[in-house]
């Protein structure tokens, strides 16, 4: 049949005629214009696959596909939280999405250790997120379900529950972190004073680095972003030269802009550091680490250490958009008080809802329906969540799942 024939026999039958065309017409921009709409069943797949990381059994997906279901009882929240029971959640995933907050190479292929396993717990057993940075606190396998015990010198214990592929959502249980390491409670910091922390960032240097990867992990900046050059810079160090190079615009430009915020803040470390011959953490209460004073000619003038103070100078300025809680004092002694600091800020809020948009939705919130739902998300985790981190995984896999 020749295309003249086809187009012959196409408008004997009406398909070319005004009113055959209208029809056509109007039957594609409807099939355009109509959402495409991905099937509950599609989405309870979409939805496990992203929280779980491997396919759900056919029971697992009939129970989330009719969670989903608005016909049938339960919503899509259920849904995600029937993929969060796999084990593969705590062992897999969230391994994944906390590893990488535990080295300065920001990598995930680390071995388990007890910031993650922390961070694992804390999400299991619905502790609020906003104590990740200094609560008393840190988990490890059930009483003989490893050979090694946690220890405060290695990681034997950690990396001996991964080899074994032990269990995590079972397994884990909490304890105090001042008994596994051996220093007092009021010394502990969550997260910030965990072996592998302490391993990664206590260790040589001036302690700088324990605060600018907590910033960098938990608030979601880095210190460019927090650069001002208005604040005083009376708590700057003594390592810190004025005129680096002969040229003190260097520091009045670009040195100021970090140090004036950051040294007054990482004065809570001063009684810290990680010794590598030990492999333990040290805590030398009433007594500045010896790193405070490296380099201190470079301007003796300077701030000289005495103490574990610390002062928040950026609840004023620029960066007062960080949202610390007016009702906090904004200083004081210690890892623990600059944790809650912290861990009370909207930046920590948004920070923790961020990083699991990323890693549910497997990119950025690109568009302002993503954007609103962030906000709004973070409103609730600091309110009427609780900062419960399992929410927030459940709430953000749904908004992906598809429509």
């Amino acid at each position: 049949m020749t295309y003249r024939t086809w187009t012959k026999m196409k408008r004997d039958q009406g398909w070319t005629s005004p009113l055959g065309r209208i029809v056509v017409v109007a039957l594609v921009v409807m099939g355009m214009m109509a959402p495409a709409h991905a099937g509950y069943r599609e989405q309870a797949k979409r939805i496990h696959d992203r929280l779980a990381g491997v396919p759900p059994t056919d029971a697992v997906l009939q129970q989330m596909e009719d969670a989903i279901n608005p016909a049938l009882p339960g919503d899509a929240n259920t849904a995600a939280f029937i993929a969060m029971d796999n084990v593969n959640f705590y062992n897999a995933t969230l391994k994944n999405f906390a590893a990488p907050w535990t080295n300065r190479d920001q990598s995930v292929f680390v071995p388990l250790n007890d910031y993650v396993a922390t961070v694992i717990g804390m999400i299991r057993d619905d502790v609020p997120f906003n104590t990740l940075l200094s609560a008393d606190l840190t988990y490890v396998g059930s009483n003989g379900v490893v050979p090694s015990a946690p220890s405060a010198a290695n990681n034997d214990h950690f990396a001996q529950l991964e080899l074994d592929n032990v269990n995590l959502r079972d397994e884990l249980v909490a304890t105090q972190q001042s008994t596994i390491l051996g220093i007092p409670s009021n010394a502990t910091a969550g997260v910030m004073t965990s072996r592998a922390a302490s391993e990664a960032f206590y260790v040589a240097g001036t302690n700088r680095a324990m605060f600018r990867f907590t910033l960098l992990n938990h608030m979601c900046n880095d210190m460019e972003q927090m650069h001002d050059t208005k604040l005083a810079p009376d708590w700057i160090r003594q390592d810190v030269s004025r005129s680096p190079g002969g040229d003190s615009r260097l520091f009045l430009n670009n040195c100021i802009g970090c140090h004036n915020g950051m040294d007054p803040l990482a004065g809570a470390y001063a009684y810290y550091n990680y010794n590598e011959t030990t492999g333990r953490l040290e805590y030398t209460p009433g007594s500045v680490q010896p790193k405070y004073f490296n380099n201190d000619l470079n301007f003796p003038q300077g701030f000289r250490t005495v103490d574990d103070s610390w002062e928040n100078r950026w609840r004023e300025g620029q960066n007062a958009y960080l949202g610390f809680d007016p009702s906090l004092p904004g200083s004081g002694n210690g890892a623990k008080s600059l944790g809650q600091e912290l861990g009370n800020s909207e930046a920590f809020a948004a920070c923790q809802v961020r990083k699991v948009f990323r890693a549910v939705c497997m990119r950025d919130p690109e568009n302002a329906t993503d954007r609103g739902m962030v906000d709004q998300l973070t409103t609730d985790f600091m309110t009427s969540l609780g900062y419960r981190m399992k929410d927030v995984f459940a709430q953000t896999a749904v908004h992906c799942m598809g429509q």
